[in-house]
């Protein structure tokens, strides 16, 4: 009898011992990452914040990661993906709304004139982009951009929107989550539009999402209380406005920086211009085969990335997979 009972003392504690396999990264670290110097420094930089004897060591309450969204964590091509849901949403409220189409670029959109987008400035385009929502309860806006991300396919890809992620960046946020960095997504995108899908597709909480965003109007009446989109802009977040957004809604400067754009040069600058160890990533498009590969509207962060101490990633190199299977 008690030969049985250390058996079954030794199958159970068998059963409940952890198993490594249970946990993929943690033999293979980034596995959609080729084994390139890129994933090296990643994998170094993590190491040397988050290993308690190492002088570069860095507090877990001080790890803060910040990740551009558009061209960084999704697809940004052949339009934003945000442009693809407004383009959507003019055409549908312009069928019961008729007076819409009254403003040049909404009509220019409606009718498939990509081109007016060349018109506008980044700030006057989001300015009039957001302003198509004015009056629009904020939960209606949230269903809509869910339903859109969810139903609503890519032209070339042929896959919802929302699963148009960068598998390997995905997994580079997960694997700073799991070695206890705070990360947040610092975003020109509008900030609900963005905050629909985070938790789902990222693992990022709503509340770590910051991007431009409107004035909302508080109602409390007879049919309720809620808020109420209007057409002015809170934050255009972009550029210079990103680092003063991190220390507005986070308070602390990031010790990791991911970014894709000229739009994420002051954040990536930011992010190193501390005294504590950080690391800043810019992602360069340069597959055209998987993905596409442009330079445009990341000329000046490509050409000052060894000047400023940011590591470009080849999408091309770096990553044996884009999307997720």
């Amino acid at each position: 009898m008690r030969v049985f009972l250390l058996s079954i003392s030794c199958i159970f504690l068998l059963a409940c011992t952890p198993s490594k396999k249970q946990n993929p990264q943690h033999t293979n670290p980034l596995p959609s990452w080729n084994n390139t110097h890129s994933k090296e420094l990643i994998l170094s930089f993590v190491k040397r914040v988050t290993e308690p004897s190492s002088e570069a060591f860095v507090p877990i309450e001080n790890r803060i990661a910040v990740f551009d969204n558009d061209g960084t964590l999704w697809n940004e091509k052949p339009l934003y993906i945000p442009i693809e849901y407004e383009i959507n949403y003019i055409k549908e409220s312009a069928q019961s709304n008729p007076a819409l189409l009254d403003n040049e670029l909404y009509k220019g959109l409606a009718e498939g004139n990509l081109a007016i987008l060349q018109k506008y400035s980044t700030f006057d385009l989001i300015n009039q982009l957001f302003a198509a929502h004015n009056n629009q309860d904020e939960t209606e806006y949230k269903q809509s951009v869910y339903r859109f991300l969810s139903k609503n396919h890519h032209p070339q890809h042929n896959r919802p929107f929302k699963e148009m992620i960068y598998q390997p960046m995905v997994e580079l946020v997960h694997y700073l989550q799991q070695h206890n960095f705070e990360v947040y997504i610092v975003t020109g995108g509008e900030i609900t539009f963005v905050r629909t899908i985070s938790k789902e597709i990222y693992n990022i909480p709503v509340e770590n999402v910051i991007g431009s965003s409107v004035k909302l109007n508080y109602i409390s009446d007879e049919q309720g209380v809620r808020l109420i989109r209007t057409g002015s802009i809170q934050s255009a977040n972009d550029k210079h406005v990103k680092p003063c957004n991190i220390e507005l809604h986070i308070g602390k400067k990031p010790i990791f920086a991911a970014g894709n754009s000229d739009g994420d040069y002051e954040m990536m600058e930011y992010t190193l211009s501390g005294d504590t160890p950080s690391m800043a990533i810019l992602l360069h498009h340069d597959d055209a085969k998987r993905e596409y590969s442009y330079m445009h509207g990341t000329e000046k962060a490509v050409e000052d990335a060894d000047i400023k101490g940011w590591h470009v990633i080849s999408m091309k190199n770096d990553f044996n997979q884009i999307f997720p299977n």
